[in-house]
C-alpha cells in the first residue's frame, strides 16, 4: 500500500518559527515531524510515499531526499498554489490510483496502529463497500475539531453535523474527532472535484449520497502540532518518553 503525507500548509499559527522552516520540518527530539511519520509508516510496512509541498518545499526535498535513508521511496507533489487536502490528494492521483492508499497529516505526531486501521478498512470495504475509513479518537473538544458521529457498527453518520440525521435513542455513540489519518479507495479520487478544496467536504458529499464511510477508533498518543502550545507540549511529551519514534534504529 502507498501513502501520502500532507505537508503543504503554511503553518501560520506557528510563526515566526515557520517563516524560515516549513512546519513539517520542525524538530521533535531532534527529528523533523515528517520523519516521525515516515518511521510510523515504515514500522507498519509502508515504504512508498508521496509528500505534497508548497511553503519552503525545497527544504523538505533537501532534508528527506528520495527516502533511501529510511529504506523508503519518496516522491513529491509540488503545489505552486495551495490546493487544500482534497485538491492535494487529487493532484497526486496518478501516484495513488493503483489501489487503496493511506493519507496522514504531515504535521501530527501519532502512535496510531496503521496495520489495524488498514485491516478495519478492508473489512468495511468488503462487507459494506466503504470507499474510505477514517481514524477517529475521543476528545473532550471534539466539537471544536469537527465532531464525527458513529453508529454501533462504526459507520460514520455525520461529520460536523452533516448530513442531518434522525436521532434514535441509544443508537449513536458519543462524538469523536477525525485524527487526520484515513484509508481511501481509488474511487474517492474520482469524487474529488478539480481545484482547491477539502477532503472533508468530499466525505460529507459522499454521506449525503448514502455512501457508507466507516470510522476506526484509534488509541495511543496523538497530537496536532498546530499552535506554539501544542508544539511545546509535543516536545515535552517526546522528551519524557510519552511518545517514541516507531523505529528507533533509524537515525
Amino acid at each position: 500500500m502507498k501513502a501520502m503525507l500532507l505537508a503543504a500548509g503554511l503553518g501560520t499559527r506557528l510563526r515566526p518559527l515557520t517563516e524560515t522552516t516549513p512546519k513539517s520540518l520542525l524538530p521533535i527530539s531532534g527529528r523533523p515531524i515528517l520523519a516521525w511519520n515516515l518511521l510510523l509508516l515504515k514500522h507498519h510496512g509502508i515504504t512508498e510515499v508521496i509528500i505534497n509541498l508548497h511553503h519552503k518545499g525545497e527544504q523538505v526535498v533537501e532534508a528527506l531526499g528520495d527516502g533511501s535513508r529510511y529504506g523508503m521511496r519518496i516522491a513529491y507533489s509540488h503545489e505552486p498554489s495551495l490546493l487544500g487536502t482534497g485538491g492535494g490528494i487529487k493532484q497526486a492521483a496518478p501516484y495513488l490510483k493503483d489501489g487503496p492508499f493511506l493519507i496522514l497529516n504531515g504535521d501530527t505526531l501519532s502512535e496510531c496502529d496503521l496495520t489495524a486501521l488498514i485491516a478495519a478498512h478492508r473489512d468495511a470495504h468488503h462487507t459494506d463497500g466503504a470507499p474510505a475509513t477514517l481514524a477517529v479518537r475521543e476528545d473532550a473538544d471534539a466539537a471544536r475539531w469537527g465532531a464525527i458521529t458513529l453508529d454501533a457498527q462504526s459507520r460514520i453518520l455525520q461529520i460536523k453535523g452533516e448530513p442531518p440525521i434522525a436521532r434514535s435513542p441509544g443508537a449513536l455513540r458519543e462524538p469523536f474527532m477525525f485524527a487526520g489519518i484515513h484509508v481511501l479507495e481509488p474511487a474517492v479520487l474520482d469524487a474529488i472535484p478539480p481545484g482547491p478544496g477539502s477532503i472533508i467536504d468530499v466525505y460529507i458529499s459522499l454521506l449525503r449520497q448514502g455512501r457508507p464511510l466507516h470510522g476506526y477508533r484509534m488509541s495511543g498518543y496523538w497530537s496536532d502540532i498546530g499552535t506554539p502550545k501544542r508544539y511545546a507540549d509535543a516536545q515535552r511529551d517526546a522528551a519524557e518518553g510519552r511518545v517514541r519514534p516507531a523505529a528507533l534504529s533509524i537515525s
